[in-house]
């Protein structure tokens, strides 16, 4: 079970030891209809080792991301893109991975890996005080809010399945197996989209209705790339590694290279991206 387990992680890329660098560029985004310009990136990080999996603030002009420390420990941080100022939101014996600002705003929900290979869910209340722990009987990996009671979750395992959990009655359904690492809540729409990893076939970008909890495909993915993210209206961003592509699947399937006014050279073994809200900032995860 511990060898089982080891593996697990680090296929999802949680061991320390196995992670290679990255850093986080901001750029600021423009929408106009079905054009997207990207200009003025700047490298929010600049620190040697793990910096990765960005999100944005629902509330305030902040994106937070995951760091390690000099012991090989991963802490929360939080980047102020008004005043340029970085934070330790969370200094903390345990590792602390993937986190997602609450629907209700009053906390970071994240994933908490323990040394002892556990990697529960759980959320840090943002003005100051211990985590409550939402789930301890599961391996989580990734998760999405669907409302401030119901979420999506990534379940490692063989194979990696996709779950979805009714907090109030602890309803947890299975939904989907071979699942990627990107859930998104799919703006202006009761939805969550995911990356449904098929076999031998293209990948693909799946919509749960947590209405009706029906299942439908959206578009597929770039090959090989499991990483998105949605802007307001409704829009797919995504990474070929060097290069960034926009889907709009209200008008079709086909992905389009979008443009940069600067700063396409730095655009190297791009993964996560993240959009804030207002959709004029762009989080793109790089190599280092």
């Amino acid at each position: 079970m511990k060898l089982f387990r080891l593996l697990l992680l680090v296929s999802c890329g949680f061991s320390a030891y196995a992670q290679s660098g990255s850093e986080i560029l901001l750029f600021d985004l423009k929408i106009k209809k079905n054009k997207i310009t990207l200009s003025n990136p700047k490298n929010i990080t600049n620190h040697t080792g793990y910096d990765n999996q960005p999100g944005f603030s629902r509330t305030e002009p902040v994106l937070y991301y995951s760091s390690f420390n000099d012991d090989g420990r991963s802490d929360i941080k939080s980047f102020n893109y008004q005043t340029g100022e970085t934070n330790s939101v969370t200094q903390t014996p345990e590792r602390e991975y993937s986190s997602t600002h609450t629907p209700d705003n009053a906390y970071l929900s994240c994933i908490i890996h323990r040394d002892n290979g556990a990697q529960d869910l759980g959320k840090y209340p943002l003005a100051g005080g211990d985590p409550y722990v939402i789930i301890d009987n599961m391996t989580v990996g990734y998760h999405v809010w669907a409302n401030n009671s119901h979420l999506a979750m990534f379940i490692l395992g063989e194979p990696n399945t996709l779950h979805y959990l009714r907090l109030p009655t602890k309803e947890d359904t299975v939904l989907a197996q071979n699942i990627g690492r990107s859930l998104h809540q799919i703006p202006n729409e009761r939805g969550i989209s995911f990356i449904q990893k098929n076999s031998g076939n293209e990948w693909q970008i799946k919509k749960l209705n947590t209405e009706t909890m029906a299942i439908t495909t959206i578009a597929s993915t770039l090959p090989d790339r499991e990483d998105i993210c949605w802007t307001p209206g409704g829009k797919i961003i995504s990474s070929d590694g060097s290069k960034l592509y926009m889907l709009d699947p209200k008008k079709g399937k086909t992905w389009k290279v979008i443009e940069l006014n600067n700063g396409a050279e730095l655009l190297k073994g791009v993964t996560r991206l993240a959009i804030n809200l207002k959709g004029d900032k762009l989080a793109v995860v790089v190599a280092e």
